[in-house]
């Protein structure tokens, strides 16, 4: 079950670093940083999909009794 946590730990320090850039672009920024920026949330969003895709392939896979099978 470490593992779920270590990962919901992982999603939600990526989602606060999505919102930081979300930030940051609401201010006064230059068109390049803006793309810096907009490029490092889409590999963000990325890495909580695939983390969010495993999570949901777990949680279909449940045995007779309710457990969670591993992969």
């Amino acid at each position: 079950m470490g593992d779920t946590t270590e990962k919901r730990e992982q999603l939600e320090d990526l989602f606060a670093e999505i919102e930081e850039l979300l930030e940051h672009m609401q201010g006064d920024v230059s068109l390049d940083e803006a793309f810096a920026d907009y490029e490092k949330g889409i590999r963000k969003l990325k890495l909580c999909n695939e983390q969010i895709e495993q999570i949901e392939k777990k949680m279909m896979v449940l045995n007779e009794q309710g457990e969670i099978e591993e992969f």
